[in-house]
């Protein structure tokens, strides 16, 4: 009875082995449907990662071009700020200067009172 048994069992996993190595309507076994699955899946990752890839550098472009432009924008901003201060500075040189000379025209004045007085 083992035997009848064992036979059996050993006679239904083979038929089932065949009937996995069946060949496909292309005439692909089992192997051959598993690899060619296999490339469709790794084409498709591939596909999506360069997507991903690409759209990552293109982020990267846009966030260069951003910067580039803020950085354009800083300096005509400093630019601006540098002259703004000349121009302050030169204002007021040129407030001192005429306080310097009302300071040595009162002196001339008082000197020649002082002068007067004597």
């Amino acid at each position: 009875m083992n035997a009848t048994m064992t036979n059996t069992l050993l006679v239904s996993a083979m038929l089932l082995a065949l009937a996995g190595c069946a060949r496909d309507d292309e005439g692909n076994g089992p192997a051959e449907r598993i690899g060619k699955a296999l490339d469709q899946a790794t084409a498709g990752v591939t596909d999506s990662v360069k997507d991903e890839i690409a759209r990552a550098d293109d982020a990267v472009e846009d966030a260069r071009d951003k910067v580039g432009n803020a950085t354009k924008e800083a300096s005509r901003g400093l630019e601006r700020a540098t002259e703004e201060v000349g121009r302050s500075v030169e204002r007021a040189g040129e407030a001192m200067g005429k306080s310097v000379e009302r300071a040595g025209q009162e002196i001339q004045e008082n000197a020649g009172k002082d002068k007067e007085d004597d």
